[in-house]
């Protein structure tokens, strides 16, 4: 109670303020009455009638100094009665003081009957280049006022076109009539009462507390999907630990039986259990015939690993996503289509993301089955970037696993609409990436490659790749994977045979570039198409051969004995014998034994929730918790895969994520 009487005049001066301000007249009479009557003391404070009168006449004094081309008189007053904040921070107070300077400058020039006197208009001119010099030249790099710049060095800029506006009649009464509506708003302002600046600054502390607290949750929830993946690839290598051992178990029994393990035998395991960056070095450089080897160089990289239980995620109501998809606003949509491919692409490696997939697949999450003309594959073709961007997103992370390419590929539906989506796709370079990645990866299944070929997409790789360079790496690495997937096919080959000299072109350009990834693809492409004879005379004429060599002396040991087996080729006279890089059947596919989810599938996300939007996972578990809607089904086997030894051209179907991780191809 003591802290309240100690304020309590001060705070009744501020409701009066107020109320005066707001023009409560009957109500401030009562409100002085009651506090005469209880003997509370009211603070003499300036009636808002004499602040008024203040104002106005400051107001009147400027425009009248406008007027009269007083400009001393005029910017003194500006200087003292204009808040420095709003002259310095304020656009619009900045341009307004920048005309206001040309309109002093020039004045003599527009008012005088005869010629202006010389010295008092140098005086103004002087004036003018003294503020460009100075508060002026924050405004030196806007193209609206960089003309007048010149305005004190021209002679006579009455007769100037860079000028000839300022000289019209109607120039300076709009610059007033600006002036005065800035006048009005300034000094409105400045008799805001001080209990409604409190309230201001007050709930603008408290927003921008919220705001701060809202981006530091984002953080945590960026680094916990960071962590999330550190572990979703710890998990993976101990899943690939227990298939070694396994293995090397057999290999134990059959040892008892006299069979003797081979040193590349031995490479093979070792290969499999390092990391990616030194697979590499130990096929080239590791003696694995010496004894002890081998063990040294595991005990020096494998940690202890401990088996977790994996739970399972929750089940969710695939109806109502689905509605929610097709009927929802494009925000929704688009924080749906987010949500549902993180809880693909952050699940853990096995029985975890195989339920959450199979999820999808049971309950058709993309309506590809359905034959409906509003689906949610539709959303492809939506008008919404965000949307587009994410749906491509969402399908290129479904494609990324084996029983995905399965459920995508059971009509050529989704395939002719992601055909359509690249082709017309010229504003959003994400887009394209993911819708690329995404036909990239069902270029390991045999009929949708026939489909391809057919719909004539190596036409469409061959153009964009004339101009690698202003392809993003992204792009650049899968559209070379997919035309490389694409000619192993016997009809791949004669299309490109159709044009050989333009490829030819193409891929010769593309050996030299300086991503080095498209190397493996631009190899087995070039290998592929050089197996049909007038491919090979075309390559002979434009000397192909001397291009190779000239790479050679470039290249690492890998790519020049990849090289050895190009050049090797193109001087053969063999026909194509119908071997493994042309099998036609129709019946066999080329999938890879791993499944593959890249990085790139969740960068450079577009939206961030606002506060208390919901997003992600908890998005999904608020909004549509189902019952019973994970599926299980046993996994299905892949193909056995054909080992690529590095040192051959690539002669089967990969994608460029499952190639770097030195999976089977």
């Amino acid at each position: 109670m003591g802290d309240i009487l100690a304020h309590e005049s001060e705070l009744l001066g501020l409701v009066k303020e107020y109320l005066d301000f707001a023009e409560f007249e009957d109500t401030l009479k009562t409100f002085s009455k009651e506090c005469k009557m209880k003997g509370k003391a009211l603070p003499k404070t300036a009636r808002r009638s004499l602040r008024d009168s203040k104002s106005s006449i400051i107001q009147k004094d400027l425009i009248a100094a406008f007027d009269d081309g007083a400009q001393k008189v005029f910017f003194d007053l500006w200087e003292e009665h204009i808040p420095s904040s709003i002259r310095d921070g304020d656009s619009f107070a900045q341009k307004l003081e920048f005309y206001l300077h040309i309109h002093f400058a020039i004045y003599l020039l527009k008012r005088s009957v005869r010629r202006p006197d010389k010295e008092e208009l140098d005086e103004r001119i002087s004036y003018f280049k003294t503020y460009l010099e100075s508060k002026g030249a924050a405004l030196s790099q806007t193209t609206e006022f960089l003309p007048f710049y010149a305005l004190p060095f021209v002679p006579n800029p009455m007769v100037h076109p860079s000028f000839k506006e300022l000289f019209q009649d109607s120039w300076s009464p709009e610059l007033k009539l600006k002036l005065e509506k800035f006048l009005a708003l300034i000094f409105k302002a400045s008799n805001t009462p001080k209990l409604l600046t409190l309230y201001k600054e007050n709930g603008q502390s408290h927003k921008e507390m919220l705001q701060q607290l809202h981006q530091q949750l984002l953080e945590a929830e960026r680094r916990s999907m960071t962590y999330l993946k550190r572990y979703n690839k710890i998990q993976a290598d101990y899943h690939n630990l227990i298939g070694v051992t396994a293995e090397l178990v057999d290999s134990l029994e059959a040892t008892v039986s006299g069979k003797m393990i081979t040193p590349e035998y031995l490479q093979s395991v070792c290969i499999r259990l390092f990391s990616n960056q030194m697979r590499q070095s130990l096929a080239h450089s590791v003696d694995f015939t010496r004894p002890g080897t081998a063990s040294t160089m595991l005990r020096a990289s494998l940690a202890p690993m401990k088996l977790k239980d994996v739970p399972l995620l929750p089940s969710l109501d695939y109806e109502k996503l689905k509605r929610d998809l097709i009927l929802g606003s494009d925000r929704l949509k688009a924080f749906l289509l987010q949500a549902l491919r993180w809880r693909l692409t952050t699940s853990l490696p096995g029985e975890q993301r195989e339920t959450v997939l199979q999820a999808y697949i049971s309950n058709d999450l993309l309506d590809c089955h359905g034959h409906s003309q509003r689906s949610v594959l539709q959303l492809l073709h939506g008008r919404s970037d965000v949307v587009r961007q994410y749906m491509a997103r969402l399908i290129n992370a479904i494609a990324s696993l084996a029983e995905g390419r399965l459920y995508l590929a059971q009509s050529t539906k989704v395939l002719r609409m992601l055909e359509e989506r690249l082709k017309e796709e010229d504003k959003d370079v994400i887009t394209r990436e993911n819708v690329l990645g995404a036909l990239q990866k069902f270029s390991l299944r045999r009929p949708l490659q026939t489909a391809m070929i057919q719909d004539g997409l190596i036409f469409w790789l061959i153009d964009i790749l004339k101009e690698p360079d202003c392809l993003s790496d992204y792009t650049l690495e899968y559209s070379v994977a997919l035309l490389m997937n694409l000619c192993l096919r016997s009809a791949g080959k004669n299309m490109c045979a159709s044009v050989a000299g333009l490829v030819l072109k193409v891929l010769s350009d593309l050996l030299g570039h300086e991503n080095h990834e498209i190397q493996p693809y631009v190899n087995g492409a070039l290998y592929s198409i050089l197996s049909i004879p007038s491919v090979r005379e075309e390559a002979r004429a434009m000397g192909m051969e001397d291009i190779l060599r000239c790479f050679m002396k470039e290249g690492n040991a890998e790519m020049v004995r990849q090289i050895e087996f190009i050049i090797k080729q193109l001087n053969s006279e063999e026909f194509p014998d119908g071997g493994v890089e042309s099998d036609d059947d129709e019946d066999e596919d080329d999938e890879e034994d791993h499944d593959t989810m890249e990085a790139d599938l969740d960068k450079d996300e577009l939206i961030q929730p606002q506060l208390g939007e919901l997003s992600g996972e908890k998005l999904l578990t608020t909004e549509y918790l189902g019952i019973m809607t994970n599926t299980g089904k046993t996994r299905r086997k892949g193909m056995a895969g054909v080992q690529w030894g590095g040192d051959e051209p690539l002669r089967r179907p990969v994608t460029p994520s499952g190639h770097r991780h030195g999976y089977p191809a």
